[in-house]
């Protein structure tokens, strides 16, 4: 067994934990941060990205941003399709804020690339990850690295951010935990094709079929999405009636589709979950192995992010200063800003989609509701700060 220490110790290598991992090297704070995923299974699982203004701020202020402004594709609003028609909802114009298209997997790359820069203790490929004795105050976490060597490191905190599936929320003791659960009655058939953009913003579509999400990728390759029955089976659907779903999902409000080849299919479930509290002893939780919202909204990895930002402050609070309140603090701060954008999720969510048994009367009034959005700038100023984060004191860093 090898033995080693360190200050805080990060479950989960994905964008929240090497960002954090980030961080607290700039505070000058030691962590190592370990995955079950090799590096490159990370990179090739493709996800698709928009970052809220301060997101992006982020990335650019502490070193990782120059290619997310270089290649990320600045989006100033977005369309709101339904009743036959398009409607632009001005984030810039309402708010002074925008958002940045750019894949998760180019975040995670970035910030791996730095972590790899500077010298950072990073571990991907590992097996067989426990945790041990959390309210202690030095707890373990102990794996078998990539080349089968086992491991054991004490720290003084560690963090969960090993995402939905990860170890890190279970360890918390069952009656000392509250989960908030949601599962929603379809899902996403999201495709990548090879065509050029059909929009220059997302359009988020309301139809009488179902929801649709028109967004891009590059110039070349374009992501969009469907609802779906979350049993769906890929295999099932051909290109020729995929485009057809699509087409007839978007042609009523005045869209045509640029098709190409599809060269990626899947099919995403839907679910809102939220555990309490985010920290158990010295054990803090952090991004998907918090919460988990929809992807209609786009907070998913803002979320993560924004946990990540305020942990960093807490955790210097704490190791530096002797602030016993610090990691209690972040719970608190973080979780006002996770129940927010549940309920930004939810409403966006169900507002857009067909639910199983929708009457006439049902996609009537969601076509009532999104009216009262986009024909009045308090509506439409709602909407865009939750898009874009919420109110940003300063503009586009660019």
């Amino acid at each position: 067994m090898n033995r080693s220490t360190t200050e805080v110790a990060v479950v989960g290598a994905g964008p929240a934990g090497l960002m954090l991992a980030h961080l607290l090297q700039r505070a000058g704070i030691d962590s190592v941060a370990i995955d079950i995923r090799s590096r490159r299974e990370i990179e090739e699982t493709h996800r698709a990205g928009i970052l809220e203004q301060d997101s992006v701020r982020m990335l650019v202020d502490t070193g990782v941003g120059d290619r997310v402004l270089r290649e990320g594709s600045r989006h100033a609003g977005i369309d709101l399709a339904f009743g036959g028609g398009g409607h632009r909802v001005d984030f810039e114009a309402l708010t002074g804020a925008t958002v940045q298209l750019y894949p998760q997997t180019d975040v995670f790359i970035d910030l791996a690339d730095a972590r790899e820069r500077d010298g950072g203790d990073v571990r991907f490929g590992v097996s067989d990850v426990s945790v041990d004795d959390i309210t202690g105050d030095r707890p373990l976490v102990r794996f078998t690295d990539a080349d089968g060597a086992r491991h054991e490191i004490s720290a003084r905190i560690l963090v969960g951010s090993d995402g939905s599936r990860g170890i890190c929320r279970h360890a918390f003791p069952e009656e000392g935990r509250r989960q908030y659960f949601r599962e929603y009655p379809f899902a996403w058939f999201g495709i990548l094709c090879e065509a050029p953009p059909s929009s220059e913003e997302l359009i988020y579509n309301h139809s009488e079929r179902g929801f649709a999400l028109i967004s891009q990728r590059t110039e070349t390759l374009q992501r969009m999405y469907f609802q779906c029955d979350p049993a769906e089976n890929v295999d099932d659907w051909s290109e020729d009636r995929i485009w057809a779903e699509l087409q007839q999902r978007v042609g009523p409000n005045g869209y045509t589709l640029k098709e190409g080849p599809i060269t990626s299919k899947v099919v995403l479930p839907f679910r809102s979950f939220v555990q309490e509290p985010l920290r158990h002893g010295n054990l803090v939780l952090a991004g998907d192995a918090a919460h988990t919202v929809p992807p209609t909204g786009a907070k998913g990895l803002n979320l993560a992010l924004a946990d990540v930002r305020v942990l960093a402050e807490q955790l210097e609070r704490h190791l530096r200063h002797g602030a016993e309140d610090a990691l209690d603090q972040y719970a608190e701060r973080a979780l006002q800003r996770v129940w927010k954008a549940q309920h930004f999720s939810y409403w966006m969510t169900t507002m857009l989609h067909r639910l199983p048994g929708a009457s006439d009367f049902d996609l009537r009034r969601q076509v009532g509701e999104l009216s009262c959005v986009t024909g009045s700038d308090a509506g439409s100023t709602y909407l865009a700060e939750c898009y874009t984060g919420w109110p940003t004191r300063e503009r586009d860093p660019r």
